[in-house]
């Protein structure tokens, strides 16, 4: 039985393959042949027009990537650029009568400037609790004469932390190649504070404050010119000064300090002395063929 079963399967598989081939011989052959078509040109990118949207969007894109042409410019916050409401000294260093019509004008002068220096102290105060009218025109003077100093010396690094940037032009300025001669001899008065400013700049949190001091001394100076000739002063006598030295901090600033910002030169004060300079002479003209003992 067995047997029979296997002879029978071997029959259907013998039959099957040849049913396969006689049909793969009976298909008919492909046959393949190229045929050339007309190729088809396509606008690139580029160069197809493009529509009014497109060209909108496409220019937006490029002034997004254009950077702005802003005139901006970087300014130092630490100082102002001038004295704010300067102190006007009265004529003759308030000395007149009180009972002359200039007099009366000179004490409802003082009595305003008085009135605004009090509210002003009271802002700086509030940011510096150490300043006091009473103290501080002896640390003032302190600073006065080392920058003074530092000018004499040329010591420039220790000059910067004690005058403000628009102080330190004006000191320097003309000072090249001269020699200084300063000294400080003494105070024929004791300073004090005669008006005191506090303002804001740009913003009502950038508040400065400014302090001026009268100081009345007695000086030394002497310059001398590149050739070590005497231009201005001397060395030997001493002069009474009469100044009105002003003083700023940037309040905001925790770690700010007082520094000179400049001077006030009442109308009324006396003409400097002149500058005696040193000029050049020119001499005779020499012709080629003559000698300079010849020209004498």
């Amino acid at each position: 039985m067995a047997a029979a079963m296997k002879a029978g399967v071997a029959w259907l598989g013998l039959r099957a393959a040849g049913s396969v081939l006689r049909g793969a011989a009976a298909a008919p052959a492909v046959l393949v042949v190229p045929v050339r078509t007309k190729k088809k040109h396509s606008v690139p990118e580029w160069a197809r027009e493009l529509s009014p949207e497109e060209k909108e969007k496409r220019l937006q894109a490029l002034v997004a990537r254009i950077p702005e042409d802003r005139m901006e410019r970087t300014f130092y916050m630490a100082s102002t650029a001038a004295i704010i409401d300067p102190y006007v000294p009265p004529e003759g260093d308030a000395r007149l009568s009180s009972l002359s019509k200039d007099g009366v004008t000179q004490k409802m002068q003082k009595l305003k400037q008085t009135a605004a220096s009090q509210l002003a102290l009271r802002k700086i105060k509030d940011h510096d609790l150490d300043f006091s009218t009473k103290t501080f025109p002896e640390k003032a003077q302190e600073i006065f004469i080392e920058a003074h100093n530092c000018l004499a010396n040329f010591n420039k690094q220790k000059l910067h932390s004690l005058v403000t940037e628009r102080c330190y032009p004006e000191m320097v300025r003309g000072n090249r190649y001269k020699t200084i001669r300063w000294k400080f001899v003494e105070s024929l008065e004791p300073p004090r504070v005669v008006h005191v400013r506090c303002e804001s700049v740009v913003n009502r949190g950038n508040l400065y404050g400014q302090v001026t001091v009268r100081m009345h001394t007695r000086q030394i100076l002497a310059i001398y010119d590149r050739f070590g000739r005497l231009m201005y002063g001397g060395e030997q006598v001493p002069k009474d000064v009469l100044e009105y030295v002003v003083f700023e901090k940037y309040l905001v600033n925790p770690y700010g300090t007082w520094r000179m910002h400049g001077k006030i030169v009442p109308e009324w004060a006396p003409p400097k002395d002149p500058i005696v300079k040193t000029v050049l002479i020119p001499g005779p003209t020499l012709d080629p063929s003559q000698e300079y003992e010849e020209m004498k």
